[in-house]
C-alpha cells in the first residue's frame, strides 16, 4: 500500500469518526440541544408551547407550563416569533447526559428551554416554584428569540437577569434575597457594576452575601426596579427593546433615558443609602 493511500484511508476514517461523534452528541449527548431530529420524546402541542417529553417523563405539569408563555409576553410587549420549544427528561442521568449545563433549568441560543426533573421535584416539594424559574427562563427565550443569534450574545447580560428576575418577582423567593435584603447588602458595600457581569472584571470584585449569584442577579432587579420607578415602565421597554437591535448599552441607554447608565447606577446606589439611612432614624 502506497503512503499516499494510507494517508486517504487516515483521512476517511478520521472523518468517519468525526461524523460518528458528532451524530451521537447531537442525538444523545451534549449537542443534544441543537439536534434537528428528536428520538425519545414524545412531542405534546399546546396553545403556547411544543413541549418535549421523554419517555417515561413526568406530563403533569405541562398546560402549567404553557400558561405561562401569555404571561411573560404580556410584562415584555413582545411575542414570541414561533413557540418555545421545551424538553423535561425523565431522570437526572438522562438530563446531564444531554444538557451542556447541570443547572435547573436551561435555556439554549437557539431558544429551546431544558427542564431538569429534580426541579419538577423541588417544586412538588415546594422548595422552588415552577412558575416563578420558567417566568426567569421564558424571559431569556423571548428576549433571545426576537434578538437572534447573533445580537442575543451581544446583549446586556445584567439587563437580560434583570429584568428575568423583576418581571418574575423572583426577589425574596428560594436563594434570591429580597429587596430588602439586596438593598441592605449594597448598603453595606456589596455591589457589582452592571457592565462588569459576566467579564473578567466580576471575579475580582468581593461580595460579602450568602448566595453570589443570586445577590448580583437581585441586584439588577432592583436597577429595573428603579428605572422603572423613576423613568416608567414603558422608557425601561423601549430601552429593552432598541438592545434587540444595537448592543451599545452605553449609546442605547442615553438615546433612550437622555441621562448617561454610569450617572443613573451613581443615583441609583445613593438612594439605596439614603434608604437605609432612613429607615433607622
Amino acid at each position: 500500500m502506497t503512503r499516499k493511500k494510507k494517508i486517504r484511508i487516515l483521512i476517511v476514517g478520521l472523518l468517519v469518526t468525526i461524523f460518528s461523534v458528532l451524530t451521537y452528541e447531537l442525538l444523545w449527548g451534549k449537542l443534544f440541544s441543537f439536534s434537528p431530529i428528536i428520538i425519545g420524546f414524545t412531542k405534546h402541542e399546546l396553545p403556547h408551547s411544543s413541549i418535549y417529553v421523554q419517555n417515561g417523563g413526568d406530563v403533569s405539569s405541562l398546560t402549567r407550563i404553557d400558561t405561562l408563555i401569555p404571561i411573560v409576553e404580556d410584562f415584555h410587549e413582545l411575542k414570541f416569533s414561533y413557540k418555545p420549544k421545551i424538553f423535561i427528561f425523565r431522570d437526572s442521568i438522562s438530563f446531564i447526559r444531554h444538557s451542556l449545563s447541570k443547572a435547573r433549568f436551561c435555556v439554549y441560543p437557539n431558544g429551546r428551554l431544558f427542564i431538569s426533573p429534580w426541579a419538577l421535584q423541588e417544586d412538588k416539594e415546594n422548595k422552588i416554584s415552577l412558575e416563578i424559574y420558567l417566568r426567569h427562563e421564558l424571559s431569556h427565550s423571548l428576549i433571545d428569540q426576537n434578538a437572534g443569534l447573533i445580537n442575543a450574545f451581544r446583549y446586556p447580560q445584567w439587563l437580560m437577569e434583570g429584568i428575568a428576575v423583576y418581571s418574575s418577582n423572583q426577589m425574596g423567593t428560594s436563594f434570591y434575597p429580597s429587596k430588602e435584603e439586596t438593598y441592605r447588602y449594597i448598603y453595606q458595600g456589596n455591589f457589582l457594576q452592571p457592565l462588569d457581569f459576566k467579564t473578567k472584571n466580576e471575579d475580582k470584585i468581593k461580595l460579602n452575601v450568602e448566595y453570589r449569584i443570586t445577590f448580583m442577579y437581585s441586584e439588577f432587579a432592583c436597577i429595573v426596579d428603579f428605572l422603572i420607578e423613576t423613568y416608567g415602565k414603558e422608557k425601561l421597554l423601549i430601552f429593552m427593546k432598541k438592545l434587540l437591535i444595537e448592543s451599545d448599552n452605553d449609546k442605547v441607554f442615553k438615546e433612550v433615558y437622555n441621562i448617561e447608565f454610569s450617572q443613573v447606577i451613581q443615583n441609583f446606589r445613593k438612594q439605596v443609602i439614603e434608604y437605609e439611612k432612613n429607615k433607622w432614624k
